[in-house]
């Protein structure tokens, strides 16, 4: 079958089951128990922001190529979105290209906070890569960088962070049925376009909301920032505490007593040294990490600093964006586990 094409395609979905609204979640208490059982769900939350970064950045050595790339691909599931339609992992990838709206480069910039000459740069470079291509008046992108920017390790990663959120809510006695993450992983892929729009939605938030707050233009300083945080976070004397959101930001800083280096963050990211330690001296000189003598870098948020307040209203807004994400993604698994979609 060739390209995707919004007048043409047809999709019906098939309830095979009656859905159990019982089963909802209930999104007025998701926020909450996030901030009450942050510290279960951290490790799984910061894995997968930060190895989408780094995933992000190997694609095109450069975050904001990707993040206007899936910008545009995202164009396509709120299509699908509108008009009622449900599209499978394996149905949305399997075209040799995928047919996009016209690009109109005032609304990336608005919407993704990238200066405008800066976005319209990135779009020739996109399409002298021969990612982005015109057929008459139509705009594709091509399936080359279709596929690599498929969401697999994303996908795994997500799955694990929502089985976590269902765990909590489990414990908190706000369900009383949990998927295993094979069988969560199964049932995002039935609703891909759907759970696919929720999660692009939480990540122009939460990119846009670090710019904002941090006053950081680039995302790769974000990046290595998040490299930092989670080699902290995984800290084996740390993973394990059970601690509220407010205490876990507190300790972090008291936790990490290895840090890492400028060479181990560019080999992790794919982040050329020579720009991983400018980012770094960024970070240090407002106060988001340390350095010490042996130039190891850790977390460097003092409760008492003008960055930890800014770090905190920056996690109010994050939090309400991931409760709405695991809410959503979590309710499209429990009420209907069983979509099928088929071509007409």
């Amino acid at each position: 079958m060739g390209a995707k094409n919004h007048n043409s395609l047809k999709l019906f979905k098939i309830m095979k089951k009656i859905p159990s609204i019982s089963n909802q979640i209930d999104n007025s208490n998701s926020f909450e128990i996030i901030n009450k059982n942050f510290s279960s769900l951290a490790p799984a939350y910061y894995t997968l922001i930060t190895n989408w970064f780094i995933d992000a950045y190997k694609v095109y050595n450069g975050i904001d190529k990707f993040i206007i790339l899936i910008y545009l691909i995202n164009k396509d599931f709120i299509f699908y979105r509108k008009n009622g339609l449900t599209v499978d992992y394996d149905t949305f990838y399997k075209d040799k290209s995928l047919e996009i709206p016209n690009i109109n480069i005032i609304d990336i910039s608005k919407d993704l906070r990238i200066p405008r000459e800066s976005v319209r740069r990135k779009i020739e470079l996109l399409k002298k890569q021969g990612v982005l291509k015109k057929n008459g008046k139509k705009i594709f992108v091509d399936r080359s960088a279709f596929i690599t920017a498929k969401a697999d390790k994303t996908l795994k990663n997500l799955s694990i962070l929502v089985f976590k959120f269902n765990e909590i809510l489990k414990s908190e006695n706000k369900t009383d049925k949990t998927f295993g993450v094979d069988n969560i992983s199964k049932s995002i892929k039935e609703s891909f376009s759907f759970c696919w729009y929720q999660f692009y939605k939480f990540i122009f938030s939460f990119t846009n909301s670090w710019k904002t707050y941090t006053k950081t233009q680039d995302l790769e300083t974000i990046c290595v920032a998040f490299i930092v945080l989670i080699n902290t976070v995984q800290n084996k004397t740390f993973k394990n505490k059970n601690l509220n959101r407010k205490k876990y930001l507190k300790e972090l800083k008291k936790s990490d007593h290895t840090g890492i280096n400028a060479f181990s963050i560019a080999d992790i990211s794919g982040i050329p040294r020579a720009t991983v330690v400018r980012k770094l001296k960024f970070l240090v000189k407002n106060n988001f990490l340390m350095i010490d003598e042996k130039k190891l870098y850790t977390f460097g948020l003092s409760p008492q600093s003008k960055q930890y307040k800014v770090i905190s209203s920056l996690q109010d807004k994050n939090m309400l964006s991931l409760s709405n994400l695991l809410y959503r993604v979590s309710n499209q698994i429990k009420v209907n586990p069983k979509n099928k979609l088929i071509w007409a």
